[in-house]
């Protein structure tokens, strides 16, 4: 799993990111809320990690800006304050959890992990971008007319409409839909992703995917 950290403190930082590591996670860090959220537009993540006050933008308006941009990644906000304003200024944004520093980096851990898990339990049946629906249940698409999709299409396609208008490596997406492995399989992503772009072009769907030497886009197609 891939978390973003963003913290001003550098020590901090440092400290979540060894953490982090060590546990298995992947991190990337930010050192305010406007370079987080220019990192969470472009990227993937499985969860944020943002201390509330930061210089540039602080995490709340990081998140509220990323939630209204439609960006469900769970987040947990770390903050200095006790004051029971400010975790409902924080929860009200759309946080998920919080922590009150100092804290136990175990705790950190065990929040994450149950976060995660609340995340795929009540996760959606039905994603919908542009007039496209993908129903994750009957593993079908839909938009004239519908087509039945193949188990690691439907994974692709979900992975795509979750991240839809951000250019997603070919690592993280097979990482996600295949379950990673020492060396990630370009082909098979290249593959599955020409498939599901017949299958769209079949429906008559007003989205695209799109795929660079850089990774894979699902973007709204152009208008001609």
């Amino acid at each position: 799993m891939k978390i973003l950290i963003a913290e001003d403190e550098s020590a901090l930082s440092r400290a979540l990111t060894v953490i982090l590591n060590k546990n298995g996670y992947e991190t990337d860090t930010a050192e305010n809320g406007l370079e987080a959220v220019e990192l969470a537009k472009s990227g993937s993540y499985d969860a944020f990690v943002f201390d509330i006050m930061m210089p540039e933008m602080d995490g709340v308006e990081a998140l509220r800006h990323l939630r209204e941009s439609g960006d469900t990644t769970p987040a947990i906000f770390l903050t200095a304050k006790s004051e029971l304003d400010d975790r409902i200024t924080g929860l009200d944004a759309g946080a998920d959890d919080y922590l009150t520093k100092p804290f136990a980096m175990g705790e950190l851990l065990a929040r994450l992990r149950s976060l995660t898990r609340r995340a795929g339990a009540y996760s959606p049946k039905k994603l919908s971008f542009g007039k496209v629906t993908l129903d994750i249940t009957e593993q079908e698409i839909s938009c004239e007319n519908s087509i039945r999709l193949a188990s690691k299409e439907s994974r692709l396609m979900e992975y795509l409409m979750h991240n839809r208008m951000k250019l997603l490596s070919h690592e993280d997406i097979f990482r996600h839909v295949w379950g990673g492995g020492e060396e990630t399989d370009k082909k098979m992503v290249h593959m599955y992703a020409s498939f599901l772009s017949s299958k769209l072009m079949s429906i008559g769907a007003d989205i695209v995917i799109e795929e660079t030497e850089d990774g894979v886009i699902l973007r709204e197609a152009e208008i001609t």
